[in-house]
């Protein structure tokens, strides 16, 4: 269930500051990762924030408009061709990292989804398994993160209407491999990623 308790128990240590990071995009074929990294005013009062996979698009997107004036955001976009150069896994941990060291000022604390080893030599943080679905800070982070992601996403359904981007964000969906059959790749797809599914495939790649 998602609470607060874990920034609580970190008040009552004297830690002031506290952030929580998550990101978004790691399965997709094609996209970048973003994680964001918010702080939470002590004032922030905003009903339903919960991990951003049990929330509805619309709720993810009512929330993310509530909570963004409020609070203290920093983001971290690693694109496709970097993602393909230092695999996936180092690109989860950058992005992370540069939504941490984005946040002006910096957090005294950072509540981490996941057991990933940050390097953040000045800022001390805690990793927790499924953060974002116990954490308030973590599962505001996972809304900011996706729905930043979604909204590039449709940037490049405009571009690259053939791929179907706003309706699947990227992901390996039987839309998206069949119109990789039809099309061949793109820019903003990850060539480390296996962009051929024998099941969906209407022919060669290009």
């Amino acid at each position: 269930m998602v609470n607060s308790k874990y920034e609580q128990d970190l008040v009552k240590d004297g830690v002031n500051v506290i952030a929580g990071v998550d990101e978004a995009g790691c399965g997709p074929l094609a996209g970048p990762v973003v994680a964001a990294c918010i702080v939470l005013s002590g004032s922030t009062s905003v009903e339903g924030i919960n991990d951003s996979k049990k929330l509805t698009p619309k709720k993810r997107n009512d929330i993310y408009e509530r909570l963004k004036p409020g609070c203290s955001l920093g983001l971290g976009i690693i694109w496709p061709k970097e993602i393909d150069k230092i695999n996936i896994y180092q690109a989860r941990i950058k992005a992370m990292q540069q939504a941490i060291l984005n946040l002006d000022p910096l957090p005294e604390h950072v509540l981490v989804d996941g057991p990933l080893k940050l390097n953040l030599p000045d800022i001390e943080y805690t990793n927790i398994i499924g953060g974002d679905a116990v954490s308030v800070s973590i599962a505001a982070a996972s809304i900011m993160a996706k729905v930043t992601r979604d909204r590039i996403m449709e940037e490049y359904d405009v571009i690259y209407p053939e791929y179907g981007f706003g309706r699947h964000k990227g992901y390996g969906t039987k839309y998206h491999y069949q119109a990789l059959a039809r099309h061949g790749s793109v820019e903003i797809h990850r060539r480390s990623f296996n962009l051929k599914c024998k099941r969906y495939s209407l022919g060669k790649y290009a």
